[in-house]
């Protein structure tokens, strides 16, 4: 094949590339304008974390990141039975068991969205967006029940981010 008969093959690729990108660029953007506390950057390295992101569509996108949050829950999960396993304290041992009930749920709930999203049905999305506003939950519950018992949540920051990555899943979703 001569350089010739090479170059529309090309340019179609960098067409592809790029308009996938744009997707990736579009939705953050949108997404940043409507949450400027989380913002586009934010929302940019969020995906990142999967190499796919940067030739998905606004589905595929939602899928990702929904697939992303689920595994950021299992590692709270796993966080959380580190913490309990060394936890002296009565009263911090049932707090992080509550956390850990919430985010065994989410993980079940996030399973569910991504499901819901990969089917595209117009039911498959609306029961994914129930589920992700349900997984939304965990981690002011979390913090909620460290609050009921007078203490200090050692989860703060893992609630803090986690609530940021099902904001940007949610929104995503609830356009498709």
């Amino acid at each position: 094949m001569g350089p010739s008969q090479a170059l529309p093959g090309l340019v179609l690729l960098l067409l592809l590339v790029s308009s996938s990108a744009s997707v990736l660029d579009d939705t953050c953007k949108s997404f940043g304008a409507n949450h400027k506390d989380i913002g586009y950057d934010y929302c940019i390295k969020f995906f990142q974390a999967d190499k796919g992101s940067a030739t998905a569509d606004k589905r595929g996108l939602a899928v990702i990141a929904s697939k992303i949050i689920k595994a950021t829950a299992s590692s709270t999960g796993k966080r959380i039975a580190a913490l309990k396993a060394s936890e002296k304290d009565k009263k911090v041992r049932s707090g992080l068991d509550d956390c850990h009930d919430v985010y065994s749920e989410a993980v079940d709930e996030l399973d569910a969205a991504v499901k819901g999203v990969e089917a595209g049905t117009p039911q498959g999305l609306k029961d994914a967006v129930t589920n992700l506003s349900g997984a939304m939950d965990a981690p002011q519950t979390c913090e909620t029940g460290f609050q009921e018992l007078g203490l200090q949540s050692p989860l703060a920051a893992e609630d803090s981010e986690f609530t940021r990555e099902v904001s940007v899943a949610l929104v995503i979703t609830s356009s498709l």
